[in-house]
């Protein structure tokens, strides 16, 4: 056979899949468009490139343009100017670009596939594989940051299996520039850089001759030396200071920047505290075709298998030690996530990198089962159940379109269908932004339509509207009495039953805008009609399960410079999701902050509480600097009077003295502080009751042994005439002990501890 016929038989399935994917992405590439992270990213490409012109520091903005990499950032922006790209253009190309890079991958995924196995078939599977994931094929069209990485994790993965294969300088040095590259996309790129060395030194152990010695320490040098060129190369800020850059690198990317809320599981997270411990698997399985999962699960059983029953043969045989490779990066990666509690949000897309060496060990899978069945009718079985459950995830991808990002496993969809949009996190990336413009200027062919603040994210998806929407529709900071105002309503939040622009998905809603002025306006003009629940810097009002913030005359920073935090706390525990009862709260802080809006210089925000009998709220105002304002309210209790409360504690001995003198008549125990300073009243006290039997506590504090009532003196007292006034209400079981006193962020101020007699 000439090498002309043995190319075209080993690579014509890589080039009839290749083709129809370049012509899919031709008649689809306009469904697809710009996302809010998209003018978010352009600074980086072009920071670096202005710092190559000589524009030096100065080009530099935030602390990620400086250290995140422009490997790929910098070849768009280059693009961008070399052509005069303006508006449209710039967020076609950008797409273009990525998709095209992303088909590279898919190339790369054929030719490790192919060396791995020797099979065609099964090189043409991990290809398939690789395009078939429905919601990182959404993001090939216009994620520049995490598609690219990806791609070139499978091609370091690519490289690393030929140079172990071929053994030479050659193959590590240029194993050594990808791996370089691979970093500079992304710090989460070492895990590969420590594994190439790792493995290096499990050969060095194994070494039999002092040549063979030597020549792996000068390959796995080479690597590491090049490795290093590459990324310091392609990194312009450090050239100045190598080492002190690099170390303040690892201190602002091990704490990424996004200061944000993330929705898992129906409940908002802070990101920058790490994610919960199974953030990761889940996003993963619910998210990933479960035919890849499952293939990947066999694939790494088999691994594993075969490595127990002959350990050391499996660190030192080449295929199976790169099998085994695999199966731990993603393990290793989790595990990293978990204990370095990284900021991960909105998803997995941070980690997409991790399909490459799951459709890998799911080829895997494939190729043990089909060496494992007996039988001809067994293995057409297989394969056709294999080939049905590809045909259900093309379907999937097909009736999705172009909303493939917000793809969920039919587990998945069947079991929370009307609630998937107030359970996860499912357009972050704002992909429906779009749909939802082209909608409200279908509706207003005529005259200008303003978008609000909370829509300003998305103000590009403006070039991919028809030429005269485009001019039509425009940013503002705040909405415009008698003009069309739309706000953006992220997911998570409910969207109205009226003035609704949606885009709906799974017989959900995702992404809706409203109009503020019928909306906010009609929860402003009832806010202002009637007295508040609370008066604050918000006054807060409740009307069922809506919640009204308003304040007069707020600044613009309210909007978008500050968060508005709701803590609710049920009447049982047992409403709360498994994940919230140990605090004894639901956290709804995010929901607040999409929700808030300035009309007619006033801020007036809504939340929906969550539909389960509520004890109590705790509330307030946050920025970057700490607690603005806080508030506890109270259900389901009239206010004390708190001026008798004082006369009553006056009158009478207390029950223990301490900074506060504590009076227990029956059920109410009083607090008394005569001449109370500000910081004394704004101190947070607890209070813990001891029962006498703790079968009466609720379910959800029995491991503890007590119950937490603590409270803030402006939810439960007052100051009189200098005096510092509270009123507790304790449980109606019989009471042993009792602990209370006031804390701050500097610790506890003042303790105390009284057994009640006989167990009132």
């Amino acid at each position: 056979m000439t090498r002309l016929a043995a190319a075209t038989h080993r690579y014509w399935p890589l080039a009839l899949v290749g083709a129809l994917a370049l012509l899919v992405a031709a008649f689809t590439l306009d469904d697809y468009h710009g996302t809010y992270d998209a003018p978010h990213q352009r600074p980086i490409g072009k920071a670096a490139l202005d710092y190559f012109a000589g524009d030096g520091e100065r080009s530099f903005g935030h602390p990620w343009d400086r250290y995140y990499g422009a490997a790929f950032e910098a070849p768009l922006i280059l693009i961008e100017r070399s052509f005069g790209l303006e508006g449209r253009g710039i967020y076609l190309s950008r797409n273009i670009l990525t998709h095209l890079l992303f088909l590279v991958g898919g190339l790369f995924c054929y030719l490790l596939a192919l060396r791995m196995f020797n099979s065609r078939w099964l090189a043409l599977l991990a290809l398939v594989l690789f395009l078939l994931h429905p919601r990182i094929y959404a993001h090939s069209f216009n994620n520049s940051k995490d598609i690219p990485f990806l791609v070139m994790f499978m091609v370091s993965l690519w490289l690393v299996h030929r140079a172990f294969r071929r053994d030479t300088l050659g193959a590590f040095l240029l194993c050594g520039a990808g791996v370089g590259l691979l970093v500079n996309l992304r710090i989460m790129g070492v895990v590969l850089f420590a594994a190439v060395l790792a493995l290096r030194a499990l050969d060095l152990a194994f070494a039999s001759s002092r040549e063979e010695r030597r020549r792996i320490l000068l390959t796995g040098a080479g690597f590491a030396l090049i490795a290093t060129l590459t990324y310091y190369a392609s990194l312009p800020v450090l050239y100045t200071d190598p080492v002190g850059r690099f170390v303040d690198l690892l201190s602002v990317l091990s704490a990424h920047p996004r200061d944000d809320y993330s929705l898992f599981r129906g409940e908002w997270f802070y990101a920058p505290d790490g994610p919960p411990f199974d953030y990761v698997p889940v996003w993963v399985g619910i998210t990933t075709p479960p035919a890849t999962l499952l293939l990947a699960l066999a694939g790494a059983v088999a691994l594993a298998g075969r490595a127990l029953c002959r350990p050391l043969h499996a660190l030192r045989d080449g295929p199976l030690r790169f099998g085994l490779l695999l199966a731990a990066l993603p393990a290793a990666t989790v595990a990293a996530v978990i204990v370095l509690e990284s900021n991960i949000h909105g998803g997995w897309h941070h980690l997409y990198f991790l399909y490459a060496p799951l459709l890998l060990l799911a080829v895997w899978g494939v190729h043990w089962l089909a060496s494992s069945l007996r039988g001809r009718w067994a293995g057409v079985g297989a394969y056709a159940l294999l080939g049905a459950a590809l045909a259900v995830t093309v379907v999937s991808m097909v009736r999705m379109h172009p909303f493939q990002h917000a793809y969920f496993t039919l587990l998945t969809d069947r079991t929370t269908p009307e609630r998937l949009a107030f359970r996860y996190a499912v357009d972050y990336f704002q992909f429906f932004g779009r749909a939802a413009l082209a909608s409200i200027a279908g509706d207003h062919p005529s005259g200008p339509v303003y978008l609000s603040l909370a829509l300003n994210d998305i103000n590009h998806e403006r070039y991919f509207l028809n030429p005269d929407d485009r001019k039509r529709v425009i940013g503002a900071r705040d909405f415009r009495s008698g003009e069309r105002n739309f706000l953006q309503l992220r997911a998570g939040w409910p969207c109205p039953a009226d003035g609704l622009y949606a885009v709906r998905l799974y017989a959900s809603t995702h992404h809706c805008m409203v109009d503020p002025v019928d909306w906010l306006g009609e929860r402003r003009r009832e806010a202002l009609a009637k007295e508040p629940l609370l008066r604050s810097v918000y006054d807060i009002h409740r009307d069922g399960r809506l919640l009204t913030y308003l304040r007069d005359g707020c600044p613009r920073e309210d909007v978008g410079g500050t968060r508005l935090f709701l803590h609710v706390v049920p009447r049982d525990g047992g409403d709360l999701p498994l994940w919230s009862r140990e605090r004894g709260y639901d956290n709804l802080d995010r929901l607040l902050r999409v929700g808030t809006a300035r009309i007619d210089g006033d801020c007036v925000g809504v939340v929906d509480l969550p539909d389960y009998p509520i004890a109590a709220i705790r509330t307030g105002q946050l920025t970057d600097d700490g607690v603005l304002w806080e508030a506890d309210i109270v259900f389901g209790e009239e206010a004390p009077d708190y001026a008798a409360a004082r006369r009553d504690a006056l009158a009478g001995e207390p029950l223990a003295r301490s900074v506060y003198a504590l009076h227990l008549d029956g059920r109410t125990l009083t607090y008394l502080r005569d001449r109370c300073t500000d910081e004394e009243a704004d101190a947070r006290f607890f209070l813990h009751v001891v029962p006498a039997d703790e079968n009466d506590l609720p379910e959800h504090r029995r491991e503890y042994g007590f119950e937490n009532l603590d409270f803030t003196l402006a939810a439960r007292g007052a100051r009189i005439d200098g005096n510092c006034v509270a009123v507790a209400r304790l449980p109606d079981y019989p009471i042993a002990t009792i602990r209370t006193g006031q804390y701050d962020d500097t610790g506890r101020l003042w303790t105390a501890e009284f057994a009640l007699p006989g167990g009132e």
